[in-house]
């Protein structure tokens, strides 16, 4: 049996690990993209424009990457704005009540073995796991 190594995962794994590292080193931010956006949208001193520069370039990663020869996945249909509404309301609340979303705890969070977003970070993962269930068979 032949196993297929997923290069670009990895390079992308790589790549979210090296970002989020240096952003801790260097500001001693950790690279949560809610907390990340919050304070663009309530503005700390001192702490706009390295917020306003990391979005714009995850931003315009997407529109770079196809002109340097990277494929993109096909997005899923979305079955009406009403359901694209309810899912951000409610990945904004999961987001509020978790104090920090998959970036901050699943990457950052579970590297300095926290608890909490070990914890936070397998119930996104069971919660994805169940959403996907009932979308394909529910």
């Amino acid at each position: 049996m032949m196993v297929e190594i997923p290069w670009s995962a990895l390079a992308g794994g790589m790549l979210l690990g090296l970002s989020a590292t240096l952003l801790l080193i260097v500001n001693g931010r950790v690279a949560g993209i809610s907390g990340i956006v919050a304070g663009l949208l309530k503005p700390i001193k001192g702490g706009f424009s390295w917020r306003l520069l990391f979005v714009v370039g995850m931003i315009s990663a997407g529109f770079v990457a196809p002109m340097l020869g990277f494929v993109l996945p096909e997005s899923l249909p979305v079955t009406s704005s009403a359901w694209l509404i309810v899912a951000g309301l409610l990945v904004g609340m999961g987001t509020k009540l978790a104090n920090g979303c998959t970036s901050g705890h699943g990457i950052c969070g579970m590297s300095r073995l926290s608890k909490r977003s070990i914890v936070a970070t397998c119930i996104f993962m069971v919660t994805a796991v169940i959403t996907v269930f009932i979308r394909f068979h529910g």
